[in-house]
């Protein structure tokens, strides 16, 4: 029997697929380079075109990915859009085809080339290198209606595939429609890039970083992908098919006996009680959050209501989507973050200063103290909602004890403003922090004694400590969440929490994971709040676990010295 063909990349999104593969090969978008023209008016007609085209195709597909990713994840394209009528970048390409009189292609190429090279250059700010990405992706459209040639459209995917690309895009991404698309395999990526983001939320088995997918897998092959330990099988034999159609099976059994956990209440095994909440962006996101049987929402991302907007939302906007979170969860606790604005997250309307690094400069919490007419009007807002359920409040970003302070200053004044007119709010509204930077979590001790409670968000806290972009490819392998660093990190908050009586909570994607959990547990994490479709998975895992158990293999992963060894000490301890 022939050995299969097998490939190794990063598990991406869980699950597994098997079906034919479906390569999805760009096509050559080629040119004359700097071809001399005379008619420049036609030469801009051509290219209003082509943008105007692009436009409406990035439109389509914003449209598609809210329907299938959520108002959140759909942004991106809105981001590409704003580009596209970018200014600046339509004259720059206009006023190469005037002066240098040449074809349109060239001078977009030019054009764009120009600016993706500076954002590459950024290497010590990801939120510029990000957008060199978009700007290739943008070109790229616009060059193929420039061109007449159409570029693939993965929408159209009617039959049972794997899709095999160096790269997907956001754009390729968001047209995937989860009933045929049964896998993804890509030559490059991490867990954090778009691809893999999008791919777990639409629940499509997916392996990247494969580095050759694109050079060993060959058009319409059997395929079969292994979301969970980053496997690829090219034309597998007979009994590899049976044993991962096996597989299949049992994922899809576990997932309704998952759904039958909805309503439970979170036991491990021992009868140790944890809360699982959601997080969400909007209100948008209410409703799965709900069919996940979620007991709360552990964060209310209030930036997307910024983000979503083109103006600052009104003290009332905000009051009816805060009050609208807060009534539906009946009572449950809703922990609604302010606006953490900056880094990556970019308003269209509101021009921040241009920095060197924005994930380390002027955002979230330093923004609000320093603008505090706009973190005045969210504060209202969510006093005024606070009447219609369970509020807790945190500000991102924490430092310093002093900008604790002072936030929390800026709340009572506004607490006294709203008394003095009548207004009634809740008077068991709790007050705590982010835990994102070191600082802060090595300094939780003094915080403990000041805040209510503590929500660790793990996403930060982890590519401060490695001082490792989590977007950035190349340092991809620093993004160590089981790392003993971060675990000590963790067991610091939780352990100076509980010494004063106050909650901890964690709301980065390590709260879901299940490799992360089972030391989490034995750690004393009280609430893990995760994506709503991770809520009863991880509910399902906790049910197996004996915390007993799971405090000493937490013991034993604080002392060990790689992230590896912690990831094989879970899969030694939990099957």
């Amino acid at each position: 029997m022939t050995e299969t063909k097998k490939l190794t990349g990063i598990a991406a999104s869980d699950g597994v697929g098997i079906a034919k593969s479906y390569l999805l090969i760009e096509p050559a978008l080629a040119f004359p380079y700097n071809k001399k023209i005379s008619d420049v008016v036609g030469e801009e007609k051509r290219l209003d075109q082509a943008l105007a085209a692009s436009k409406d195709d990035l439109e389509k597909i914003k449209a598609k990915a809210e329907k299938t990713l959520g108002k959140d994840e759909a942004e991106v394209f809105q981001a590409h859009i704003t580009i596209l009528a970018d200014p600046e970048l339509i004259a720059g390409i206009k006023g190469q085809i005037e002066n240098s009189k040449i074809n349109a292609e060239s001078a977009l190429k030019n054009v764009t080339d120009n600016y993706i090279a500076t954002f590459e250059a950024m290497t010590d700010n990801a939120y510029m290198q990000e957008r060199a990405a978009d700007i290739r992706d943008i070109a790229k459209r616009v060059t193929s209606h420039l061109l007449g040639i159409d570029l693939p459209n993965p929408a159209l995917i009617d039959e049972e595939v794997i899709v095999v690309a160096h790269d997907l895009t956001p754009s390729d991404t968001a047209q995937l429609d989860p009933e045929f698309v049964k896998g993804i395999v890509t030559d490059i990526g991490g867990r954090t890039a778009h691809a893999s983001i999008m791919a777990r939320s639409l629940e499509i088995p997916a392996v990247v970083g494969t580095q050759k997918a694109i050079e060993e897998i060959k058009n319409d092959v059997n395929v079969i992908v292994d979301g969970s330990t980053g496997q690829v099988l090219i034309e597998p034999n007979e009994d590899e098919e049976v044993v991962y159609a096996r597989k299949v099976g049992e994922y899809f059994a576990r997932k309704r006996e998952q759904a039958q956990l909805r309503d439970e209440a979170t036991e491990s095994a021992d009868g140790h009680h944890f809360d699982i909440n959601a997080n969400i962006g909007s209100p948008k996101d209410l409703d799965a959050v709900v069919a996940n049987g979620a007991e709360g929402i552990g964060l209310f991302r209030t930036e997307f209501l910024f983000i979503d907007s083109d103006h600052l939302p009104t003290e009332d906007e905000q009051f009816a989507a805060y009050k609208a979170a807060l009534q539906s969860m009946d009572g449950k606790p809703v922990t609604i973050r302010t606006m953490d604005i900056g880094g990556d997250k970019q308003l269209s309307y509101w021009k921040l200063p241009k920095e060197d690094n924005p994930f380390l400069g002027y955002r979230a919490i330093r923004i609000s103290l320093k603008q505090d007419d706009i973190f005045r009007t969210q504060l209202r807002a969510l006093l005024r909602a606070s009447v219609y359920g369970n509020l807790w409040i945190m500000f991102p970003m924490i430092a310093t004890l002093q900008e604790f302070r002072d936030a929390k200053k800026i709340y009572e004044e506004e607490k006294q403003n709203l008394t003095a007119k009548g207004v009634k709010f809740a008077d068991n509204i709790k007050l705590g922090i982010m835990v994102e930077i070191p600082a802060s979590a090595v300094l939780a001790d003094k915080f403990a004694k000041e805040v209510d409670f503590f929500s660790i968000g793990t996403n930060d806290l982890i590519q401060y400590t490695m001082a490792a972009d989590r977007g950035n490819d190349s340092v991809s392998y620093l993004y160590q969440p089981y790392n003993p660093a971060i675990l000590r990190l963790v067991h610091n908050v939780i352990d100076a929490a509980h010494k004063e009586g106050k909650f901890v909570a964690m709301c980065g994607e390590m709260a879901g994971d299940p490799v992360a959990v089972p030391v989490l547990m034995g750690l004393g994490l009280d609430e893990f709040s995760m994506s709503a479709s991770s809520v009863l998975p991880t509910r399902s895992l906790m049910k197996r676990l004996n915390v007993a158990e799971m405090q000493k293999l937490a013991k034993v992963a604080l002392d060990k010295e790689t992230n590896q060894e912690v990831i094989d000490l879970v899969k030694q301890s939990v099957n």
